[in-house]
């Protein structure tokens, strides 16, 4: 079993953080039920099987709540602190893995990669050519930590003009891999895509470079170093890359729509094994269960600039740098999902919210997974929000709508002047 396996429950009934009556906080309670109202609407008979959603303002709860249902057959009532695959939401925790370990001068944040991880040095970017016959040039750069933590290394990412470097990756799979040390070893002798530090490419491979990092720059294993340093220091309980057999009930089935326009859980391993680890090593892009309660307490140590409960993380410069655009050197400064975004050192950071076209602040922060899992912290307004679903969307057919925009600008109207 991973070092980072689950640790107990919380005692039941144990808030993450403290509570409070949301006007004390300059929330309405009144428009609360207007979130209440929507997310019981997003998950009834025809919608998600369930959810959980917390909202925290000066670091008190202000709404914690559990809708729907955590199994197919609809027949177990979702609880606050049931257990959901977070996927992407581990990278923003991988981010800060990497920052704690640059306070300790083990590396800087622009130091070429090839320094610590072999393999690298050498590594070259497709120029044309074919699969089988790639045309190759050295890069213009080195990879550097911040490429890595700013998905600007250059790693093919199904972008346009990617195709040779991408099906390159998929021939090397580095996914394949047995341990961290394996997926880099696989990942280092593929060409890139783009030179590093000339575009943002969302892509796994940058966050799971970064968890072998850890390995190497710590000397712990990464589940190790995780459940050492970050989820025991934050009381993280139920955080981690698997789950004891004996908390398994608390993992939410996961499900897809099938092609008869019903719920099917979905037909991986993760589906059929809630709790078993996501992958053959403690993935640094997406491999972490969580709580609701778990994630809000990583959240509010963010907010407080690195630290929480008498636990210091990381310094408030850190933290503050984490948190600003890193993407000044591209033209637009933003991310390839969005021009009014750029990307921090592990999520997004909003630079327009007129343009986003939804209610927030400039520099709030935040990121979602594949399983439509999402968060934000908005330091100005000394907020934070969670939505927990457990649900793989997909493109090629009609499926249950996207909701995270709705949800967040629910959380937005209810903030008092």
């Amino acid at each position: 079993m991973l070092a980072g396996c689950l640790q107990l429950a919380a005692v039941a009934g144990e808030p993450p953080l403290p509570t409070s009556a949301p006007s004390e906080q300059g929330y309405s309670a009144a428009r609360l039920q207007r979130l209440h109202d929507f997310m019981g609407k997003t998950t009834d008979a025809h919608g998600y099987l369930g959810g959980v959603t917390l909202i925290a303002r000066n670091g008190r709860i202000v709404d914690w709540r559990a809708y729907g249902y955590r199994d197919l057959a609809r027949s177990r009532p979702l609880q606050r602190d049931d257990i959901f695959r977070i996927y992407s939401m581990s990278k923003t925790v991988t981010s800060v893995a990497v920052l704690m370990l640059m306070e300790e001068g083990r590396f800087a944040l622009d130091d070429p990669i090839s320094r610590y991880l072999p393999g690298f040095e050498a590594q070259q970017v497709v120029a044309g050519g074919s699969v089988d016959r790639p045309q190759l040039r050295a890069p213009a750069r080195p990879i550097t930590i911040r490429h890595l933590l700013t998905h600007t290394a250059g790693f093919a990412a199904g972008r346009p003009g990617d195709e040779v470097a991408l099906a390159l990756l998929q021939r090397a799979d580095p996914h394949a891999a047995t341990d961290l040390r394996g997926f880099v070893q696989r990942l280092s002798a593929v060409p890139l895509a783009a030179d590093p530090g000339t575009r943002f490419g969302y892509d796994g491979a940058a966050l799971e470079t970064l968890a072998r990092l850890v390995e190497v720059g710590s000397g712990l294993s990464f589940d190790e170093f995780l459940q050492r340093r970050v989820f025991a220091p934050l009381r993280m309980r139920d955080t981690g890359f698997s789950v004891p057999a004996a908390q398994r009930e608390r993992v939410v089935d996961i499900t897809v729509m099938g092609a008869d326009g019903r719920l099917h859980l979905d037909d991986g391993p993760s589906a059929s094994e809630p709790g078993a680890p996501l992958n053959a090593y403690p993935s640094g892009a997406g491999g972490l269960y969580s709580t609701a309660g778990d994630y809000a307490r990583f959240c509010q140590m963010l907010l407080n600039g690195g630290s929480l409960d008498g636990e210091t993380l990381l310094g408030r410069k850190t933290v503050e740098l984490m948190l600003r655009n890193h993407l000044t050197m591209l033209s637009p400064p933003v991310t390839q999902f969005s021009d009014a975004e750029g990307f921090g050192l592990g999520g997004y950071v909003v630079l327009d919210p007129a343009l986003r076209g939804q209610p927030g602040s400039v520099g709030q922060f935040g990121w979602s997974g594949a399983a439509s899992t999402s968060y934000t912290i908005d330091p100005q307004e000394r907020l934070l929000a969670i939505l927990l679903l457990q649900h793989l969307p997909r493109e090629d057919r009609a499926d249950l709508p996207r909701v995270s925009r709705p949800f967040y600008g629910l959380v937005y109207q209810g903030l008092t002047p």
